[in-house]
């Protein structure tokens, strides 16, 4: 297997195992604790490094859970003390325990050169150089065996758990009261996403953990409501972003985990704007059209209440409701498109249908239930003529 295929390899794997986490993370509102997890995990490294001496040692993956562990529980004290907001207390806590892993380093391994490059933004480049060598046979790359039985591991939580953090993550008082107790399912979840982590920080640095572990999740919240298919999603799209990335990346002779992450971003960007619901234009075009239905409903309704000629000529229209003439005209013409009136004369007139719909409105209007609106709409085929 060549260098570019296992490069290729680490990267999918590694967003896959992120992007699972990553879901539950964005639907617990608790997407910046992957990057406090993230920086404040080199403390942990740094302790188990000076008690076994070896940096291949997989207690440095135990210490560096435990202190992501640990992350999450000072910042739910700080939280839960009604000073700051969570946001503020991770602001707090992980720059101080990154800080504390930096003081350790410096105080005590003065020879160790801490690159920012490696440890922030990662080189999937040189991952496939530190190799699983075993009575001198040669099993790959490391960090591609590592990421993959984080990634195993974490998919047989998931499938053993999925009932418990799927109603821990949405309704926390119907998990307690099905005796599913959030907190042992919240700091399972801290712990997976610490191990993943840790697991991932070695090939692709901090910045690019955080970015896979996230970035595909939100991008996924925007397409989905249904959980199973924003985990699916959320995985095909941290996959493809992490190849498409290392293609960018060769092709602009640049950065791979930037080019991933520039990729990831463009994607979020690009399923922002255009998602069929939750994307921003479709967002605003519906928001359109709300309005475009308040001011038909208040035009049929201004109709339904003067009988006068005068008060319904289509000159005086402006002057009575209010409305600009773009608008006025906007509207009477929507209400013809909709056979919901009649104009002889200039005058204008309710059909029977504008009269039923105007008054299963004003129905509606009274009683305020919101299931009946919709139904009105498909009744009268609103906007389809």
């Amino acid at each position: 297997m060549n260098a570019m295929v296992e490069i290729q390899l680490i990267a999918a794997v590694t967003a896959a195992a992120c992007a699972i986490p990553g879901v539950f993370l964005v639907l617990r509102k608790m997407a910046l604790i992957s990057d406090a997890i993230s920086h404040s995990i080199l403390p942990g490294i740094v302790i188990g490094f000076f008690i076994t001496h070896d940096l291949a040692s997989p207690w440095l993956i135990i210490f560096a859970a435990f202190s992501g562990i640990i992350t999450v529980i000072l910042v739910e004290m700080i939280q839960k003390t009604g000073l700051v907001k969570e946001d503020t207390a991770i602001g707090l806590v992980f720059p101080a325990l990154f800080s504390i892993g930096v003081i350790l380093i410096a105080k005590n391994a003065n020879d160790v050169h801490l690159d920012v490059d490696a440890v922030l933004l990662g080189d999937l480049a040189f991952a496939p150089f530190d190799r699983l060598l075993i009575d001198g046979a040669d099993y790959g790359p490391k960090g591609l065996w590592m990421i993959s039985v984080i990634l195993v591991i974490t998919l047989l939580l998931l499938f053993a758990f999925y009932k418990e953090l799927k109603i821990s993550t949405f309704d926390i008082g119907l998990s307690s009261a099905l005796g599913f107790s959030p907190v042992i399912m919240h700091y399972g979840l801290m712990s997976v996403a610490s191990v993943t982590t840790v697991a991932a920080f070695d090939a692709v640095g901090a910045i690019l953990v955080v970015a896979l572990m996230i970035a595909p999740a939100a991008t996924a919240y925007l397409l989905t409501t249904d959980l199973r298919k924003m985990l699916v999603l959320s995985v095909i799209i941290g996959v493809g972003s992490a190849i498409g990335g290392y293609w960018l990346a060769r092709w602009l002779d640049a950065s791979i985990s930037g080019s991933i992450t520039t990729v990831l971003g463009l994607l979020f960007l690009m399923i922002y704007l255009f998602a069929p619901s939750k994307g921003l234009i479709a967002v605003l075009l519906r928001q359109n059209r709300q309005r475009k239905e308040v001011s038909l409903l208040t035009f049929l309704l201004h109709l339904n209440n003067h009988d006068s000629i005068e008060e319904r000529r289509v000159t005086h229209l402006q002057e009575h409701i209010n409305w600009r003439k773009v608008r006025a005209n906007s509207v009477l013409k929507l209400a013809k498109k909709n056979n919901m009136v009649t104009i002889e004369n200039q005058v204008v007139s309710l059909t029977q249908k504008g009269l039923t719909f105007t008054e299963k409105a004003l129905d509606y209007i009274i009683t305020n239930e919101d299931e009946q609106i919709e139904d009105m709409k498909d009744d009268f085929f609103l906007f389809r003529g």
